[in-house]
């Protein structure tokens, strides 16, 4: 790690240096180009000053033991050495972090799609938990959710929901979640008391903006319906449902939560938007390498990534081999323990990538 931080902090100086050079600095494009890249480090830069500063501080400090001291000041010096080994790993912890690539989607609103695999009926019961515990997390963080299109099982479950959640730094929490759910347990349906394995798939995608996506309004097929479902006597008066099909690709988007046709519309363009982006990003992944892709892991919607077994009250998140025993809590939203973990192990592994 000291390492890299010395070549970050050695690009930092001939960043300085050139950007005080005359034929630079009549240079718009290069100096802009240049003036960002020093932002970029910036933080780094002046983090990595302060530890070298902080040892420099600390060797004289400790060298100041072999002094004769009485002892009242033998102790204030143990102190302040003390208390600089504490600074440093502070910082050191703080540089670890700042080393990491930042994901730019992190700070994006998301759209959630959660649908029944597995289990029939019970898989949309299922499909409804993981809905109630998202909200309710969701609720806890001062987010905002808006159902964009629901397709409700008979029992109270869910075919299909998708979602929009709104608020701070969303999908740096949230994007951990996406993947396959599996649930362990005895169904209500199940009059005999064998315990069902059940699944549901979870998609996570951040929010594309018009310059991320664009989208020709000669490749869409509109439809516009009737609502279903609740809602009142306008769903069923007035047609305000709208499916998008994106001809290129066959993506279909729905949204009729809303009473406008317009908002409807918007919406199910976002859905489209959010999930061309998402497809650009997998095919860029698969470009990579097959070691980079196997590290990718936490991101493919094929793979089980945790296990909600009721009859041993246990979750277990298969990618980092945690297994907590509060399923009745994490259902009802406290999930913060596992994000915590995952994004511990994220933050590791892109760490030890970058320092590779």
């Amino acid at each position: 790690m000291w390492e890299k931080l010395k070549k970050v902090d050695k690009r930092y100086r001939d960043i300085e240096e050139e950007i005080a050079r005359p034929e630079v600095a009549t240079n718009p494009s290069q100096l802009q180009k240049l003036a960002k890249e020093r932002a970029e480090l910036e933080d780094v830069v002046n983090m990595y000053r302060e530890y070298e500063a902080t040892s420099k501080s600390l060797e004289e400090t400790e060298s100041m033991l072999d002094d004769n001291l009485d002892d009242d000041m033998r102790d204030l010096v143990k102190q302040e050495i003390e208390d600089l080994h504490e600074k440093l790993s502070e910082i050191e912890e703080d540089l670890k972090v700042a080393l990491i690539p930042k994901d730019e989607n992190d700070e994006k609103d998301i759209i959630m799609e959660i649908r029944a695999g597995a289990g029939g009926d019970e898989a949309g019961l299922f499909a409804a938990d993981l809905f109630r515990m998202y909200s309710r997390y969701a609720q806890e963080q001062g987010w905002n959710v808006e159902i964009i299109n629901a397709n409700e099982s008979g029992i109270g479950g869910f075919k299909e929901v998708v979602f929009e959640v709104k608020g701070k730094n969303v999908f740096s929490r949230l994007k951990y979640e996406r993947g396959v759910h599996r649930v362990q347990r005895v169904p209500v349906t199940e009059s005999s008391g064998r315990i069902h394995t059940s699944t549901a798939t979870v998609a996570v995608l951040p929010e594309a903006d018009e310059v991320d996506v664009d989208i020709n309004s000669d490749d869409l097929r509109i439809d516009i319906f009737h609502s279903g479902g609740a809602g009142g006597q306008n769903v069923n008066k007035v047609a305000t449902a709208v499916r998008i099909i994106h001809i290129p690709t066959g993506i279909v988007t729905v949204c009729q939560d809303e009473r406008s046709q317009l908002r409807n519309k918007n919406k199910a363009i976002a859905v489209l938007r959010a999930r061309l982006l998402d497809i650009e990003k997998m095919r860029q992944e698969e470009e990579m390498g097959e070691e980079r892709r196997s590290q990718l892991g936490t991101g493919d919607r094929s793979e089980k990534i945790r296990t909600y077994n009721f009859p041993q009250d246990r979750v277990t998140d298969h990618r980092i081999g945690l297994s907590l025993h509060n399923l009745e809590g994490i259902l009802e939203g406290n999930i913060d323990e596992l994000i915590d973990a995952l994004a511990t192990d994220d933050r590791a592994r892109l760490l030890q990538e970058q320092l590779a």
